[in-house]
């Protein structure tokens, strides 16, 4: 959530970069400035009216001891009255700071500097490529053959079981699924973040901490006791530290969990979505990092590198995105995405996105962290995807796969417990 004091000292600035980010309801900016005003206005009302009664109530007390009781009964009615009076004033406040706090979570988060112009996927700028995009034998297949072929995932089972999107893995299929968690886990723990295993269902609190809502409602499953299985471990983990004030020699916090992902993709059909290219379910291993304002781009660095690491170490083929304004998540200031590419398909397909929401989610979580004795500030908060299973799945078995059989990589072999499936 973008700050009242920012939005009122750099109006103009802040309309350019939501302009940017392509948000059409720029008014809501100004509907922003006029309630804070009348905030500010009704504060002060209610403040004075307040001061005056308990000056008021203090000299009754002392008229009463001087016998003076018919000036005392007039303060007494002077007290009823101004009172009578803060009744309607707080009742006009308490609207008129949720007509406020409304009116803000419908802006999204300002675009960075560096974001590039567009509002398509088709405008991201491509950062850096790497890995090697392999030549398949002439009967190479995509891997949702592959995974009948050698009994590795049942999508049938899974549409019996729950419904479209709900795949089982199973026999080596799941070993590997669990030898890829595991990598990542190991991975993450011994660049320092801490791991943590958290629910899988929040409440409406840590959804809007973290900005999946108001805006991401439609993608999410509700349960009926009001709760929201999470769409990623950003959600809980990111929670963690709501509401707290933090010593500037805690930061960075570095964190790392292991999840099911939930997401409902209402309306995605076709060839684009087969297999496991989307689904209602899976799983990903997230990092979230919570640094001091001044590093948040240095950490944003550092996160991408780590990715990048990764999917070298898997030896796929990837290509690094700096998503456009109009290609941004709506509590992101910046974005990069990480695709792999899909020999068998012949398609990129996006595995991760490390992103740096600032302050954004941080003032909604009245997540801060104090320097020696100095004011509380919100720190700043990143997260990515370390990495989304799936699609890496898809492309390892594709991209691997020979006549003698499917290749592990290297790095896997001894989570796996063989070179070859």
């Amino acid at each position: 959530m973008l700050q009242v004091p920012f939005i009122r000292q750099n109006t103009d600035f802040v309309k350019e970069r939501l302009a940017f980010k392509h948000f059409k309801e720029l008014e809501v900016v100004d509907e922003v400035l006029e309630l804070d005003d009348k905030r500010k206005k009704l504060t002060l009302e209610y403040d004075e009216t307040q001061a005056q009664v308990n000056s008021l109530s203090k000299e009754i007390g002392k008229l009463m001891a001087q016998g003076k009781k018919e000036e005392g009964e007039a303060q007494r009615a002077a007290v009823a009255a101004l009172k009578e009076k803060l009744g309607p004033v707080n009742e006009a406040l308490n609207e008129t700071e949720a007509a406020l706090h409304n009116a803000l979570v419908k802006l999204p988060n300002l675009p960075a500097a560096i974001v590039p112009a567009g509002k398509t996927p088709e405008e991201n700028e491509v950062v850096r490529q790497g890995g090697k995009i392999p030549d398949l034998y002439a009967g190479a297949v995509p891997h949702w053959d592959l995974a009948k072929q050698y009994d590795l995932i049942d999508f049938e089972l899974g549409n019996k079981i729950t419904g479209s999107g709900f795949p089982v893995f199973k026999n080596k299929g799941a070993r590997l699924q669990r030898a890829l968690i595991q990598y990542f886990l190991d991975y993450n723990t011994s660049n320092g973040y801490t791991e943590y295993a958290p629910p899988y269902m929040v409440n409406e609190t840590s959804a809007y901490g973290t900005g999946q809502l108001p805006d991401k409602e439609g993608q999410m499953y509700l349960t009926q006791d009001s709760y929201f299985l999470i769409p990623t471990a950003e959600v809980p983990v990111t929670n963690i530290y709501r509401d707290e004030i933090l010593k500037d020699t805690d930061l960075p916090v570095k964190m790392t969990a292991y999840s099911p992902c939930f997401r409902r993709e209402a309306g995605s059909y076709g060839k684009d979505v087969r297999g496991l290219n989307r689904v209602h379910q899976f799983d990903k291993v997230e990092i979230v990092q919570l640094v001091h304002p001044d590093k948040s781009f240095e950490a944003l660095d550092e996160m991408v590198a780590h990715v990048e690491a990764l999917l070298n170490q898997l030896e796929l083929p990837y290509r690094i995105l700096r998503l456009c304004g109009g290609d941004m998540s709506f509590a992101s200031a910046i974005t990069y995405d990480f695709e792999v590419y899909s020999a068998a398909q012949q398609k990129w397909l996006e595995v991760s996105s490390v992103s740096n929401f600032e302050a954004y989610q941080s003032n909604r979580m009245k997540i801060r962290f104090k320097e020696n004795n100095g004011k509380p500030q919100l720190v700043h908060s990143l997260n990515g995807s370390s990495l989304a299973l799936p699609r890496i799945l898809a492309c390892m078995l594709e991209n691997n796969q020979t006549i003698e059989g499917i290749q592990v990589p290297t790095v896997l072999q001894t989570y796996y417990g063989s070179h070859m499936i």
